[in-house]
């Protein structure tokens, strides 16, 4: 009879689910970064398999754990994990609006890249550009890879593992739970800005927080986690095949710049076009 009482006021208190699921992500992460290290010496293989069971711990088991805790009944339907609430090919719309939004994407990336704080902030930029820098070398060691196999593992670790538990805790935990209790634009936005945030890369900031805004309205667009997965997914793994591409010699890009333009109205057609095909996408899931 407690037990159920307890589950009741978790249910009915939105301060009781955060604070519990701030605990379950705690420890989660603890427990993630003690098995993570048991690989860290075991080379560029070793980083790679702790970075995958760090990603596991940190965003796909908490949420996971959470819902079971206070949903009784569905909670992975509560998660997001439902059928589309709309035409189904708005998963395309989706996987689009992650291509038509890059030159928007990358000119805020340059814009971000040039932030300079100086005088009494100097040190927090310095703070700050170690951070960027350290998960820089991190991420070009692992995406240095040439054959299939790494090109496989790279996928799954760096595309698929954030996609699934970065959409399950931002999307399926604090979306939801903000659009509960305020107006949808905004939780969209205070998700997206949250799961920016948390990558601690700062030089990153607005790019990644934008692309969050994009997962946050396709999500609520169609009512499924599956749609903001698969655009996760998508939007990690081109970065991943044309890294390997440019290790192959396929291609000689700059992956980083992908998608850049300087002409204005370039710039400015990405711009529409996005918002265009969001608001697109919102009037055909209303009909």
């Amino acid at each position: 009879m407690k037990d159920n009482l307890f589950i009741e006021n978790l249910k009915q208190s939105t301060g009781m689910r955060v604070f519990l699921f701030l605990i379950i992500l705690m420890v989660s992460s603890l427990i993630g970064v003690a098995v993570s290290a048991l690989f860290m010496f075991a080379g560029d293989t070793g980083l790679k398999i702790g970075q995958g069971i760090s990603s596991v711990f940190l965003f796909v088991v908490p949420p996971i754990v959470y819902y079971f805790i206070t949903r009784k009944a569905y909670p992975m339907r509560d998660l997001g994990f439902r059928r589309l609430a709309s035409p189904w090919w708005l998963l395309l719309a989706g996987v689009a609006l992650m291509f038509v939004s890059l030159p928007v994407t990358v000119q805020l990336n340059t814009w971000n890249q040039g932030m300079k704080l100086g005088g009494f902030f100097e040190s927090i930029e310095t703070w700050m550009k170690t951070l960027e820098e350290t998960a820089a070398a991190a991420t070009e060691k692992m995406l240095n890879v040439d054959t299939v196999g790494g090109l496989i593992i790279n996928l799954f670790i760096i595309a698929l593992i954030p996609a699934i538990g970065e959409e399950l805790t931002f999307r399926g935990v604090l979306q939801q739970s903000l659009t509960h209790k305020m107006n949808p634009h905004v939780a969209i936005i205070l998700s997206a800005a949250l799961f920016s945030f948390i990558h601690f890369q700062f030089y990153g900031f607005l790019p990644r927080m934008f692309l969050g805004v994009l997962l946050g309205y396709m999500f609520y667009i169609t009512g499924s986690l599956w749609t903001s997965i698969l655009m996760h997914f998508v939007n990690n793994g081109t970065a991943v095949v044309l890294y390997y591409l440019n290790n192959k010699g396929t291609i000689n890009i700059d992956v980083d710049r992908f998608g850049a333009t300087d002409n204005v109205w370039l710039l400015f057609a990405s711009a529409l076009l996005t918002s265009g095909l969001i608001a697109w996408s919102w009037w055909k899931a209303k009909r």
